[in-house]
């Protein structure tokens, strides 16, 4: 059940990070703060559409 998604900075738009989630737990898109190297700070990233 486990998928693999990709989160993406909702500033700069840059694909930073790769994780994996568990798709009968979390239905809707994840948001998650992690830290954006491109902007130097922490930013909301979100997941993106396949």
């Amino acid at each position: 059940m486990r998928v693999n998604i990709t989160l993406e900075c909702t500033d700069c738009k840059e694909q930073n990070y790769i994780t994996t989630k568990n798709k009968s737990n979390q239905p809707d898109r994840i948001e998650m703060t992690k830290y954006c190297p491109r902007e130097r700070k922490k930013t909301v990233h979100r997941e993106t559409k396949k």
